[in-house]
């Protein structure tokens, strides 16, 4: 399978920086989806995550929405929160078969200890259940600004592992990285990748529109640097954290420092609960470099 199946224009250079995008939203999201529905490009990608409390019934109920609006629904694993191969198999089966689902993302998760059989993400790679419920395409984890569990050497390791399983399982690769807010440390981790030989299509994650206070909430539970110097970059004083701030200095440095040495590269937004304001971002960005 060609990465032309993990988006049609994956072979050619983007036509801007929005170009391509993939947005996300959590099972709880459902409302959100369908106000910010008419302003999303029909056919993009939508991943659903698998945060704690909500149930799989949930999840799979917001990646059908996904299918029904007429956007291709990604959804994620958390290995550690699964419970049992057997309900892994019953999820797969449920995502399949209501919302067509053809491509997962698979994270570790963030509970200390596993709620199942599965502590990582290549276990759930190797199980054999997502070639056998169809899906073709498979995302795994990239960190630009370090993980605070792990050894930089740790992560390029683990990163090949499971991108070689995924091909040795027959689907495609992709990576999807955490966001995150200096340009610098993203253009340096992906020159890394591919010095690595790792020639695998990436999906940056960069933070939505949201108040200041909102996002270094989220950087802060996610372990994304949030220095006073990198924020500055971003476009944020940590002396004032009254108001919003939005992606466009990260995403116009990217898009300044970014080339063909790189290799495949879009988008993906974290919208933080604001997927409207998110869409109209994209839009409005759209406009402007088109």
């Amino acid at each position: 399978m060609s990465y032309a199946a993990i988006h049609p224009n994956w072979e050619k250079s983007p036509e801007n920086m929005v170009d391509g995008y993939s947005l996300e939203m959590t099972a709880k999201e459902i409302e959100g989806l369908k106000e910010a529905a008419p302003l999303i490009r029909p056919g993009t990608q939508v991943a659903v995550t698998f945060l704690p409390g909500e149930t799989l019934e949930q999840r799979v109920e917001a990646a059908v929405l996904v299918r029904e609006l007429g956007f291709e629904p990604i959804v994620h694993l958390s290995a550690r929160r699964i419970e049992s191969e057997e309900q892994l198999d019953w999820y797969l089966g449920e995502i399949t078969q209501k919302a067509g689902v053809k491509r997962v993302f698979i994270i570790a998760g963030d509970p200390p200890e596993p709620e199942g059989p599965y502590s990582t993400s290549l276990q759930i790679i190797e199980t054999g259940l997502l070639e056998k419920h169809g899906i073709e395409i498979v995302g795994v984890g990239g960190h630009p600004e370090g993980h605070p569990n792990n050894t930089p050497a740790e992560l390029w390791d683990w990163m090949e592992r499971k991108i070689a399983a995924v091909r040795a399982h027959g689907m495609v690769p992709l990576v999807v990285t955490q966001f995150a807010f200096d340009d610098d440390a993203i253009v340096a981790w992906l020159a890394e990748m591919r010095a690595r030989g790792i020639d695998v299509p990436v999906r940056l994650g960069v933070p939505g529109p949201a108040g200041i206070k909102r996002l270094l909430g989220f950087a802060k539970r996610c372990g994304v640097g949030a220095s006073a110097s990198v924020m500055k970059k971003y476009g944020i004083s940590l002396t004032n954290l009254i108001g919003s701030a939005g992606p466009d200095k990260l995403v116009s440095s990217l898009d300044k420092k970014l080339g063909a040495e790189h290799g495949r590269v879009r988008l993906h937004l974290y919208p933080f609960g604001a997927l409207t304001a998110s869409a109209e971002w994209i839009n409005a960005y759209h406009a402007k470099h088109s």
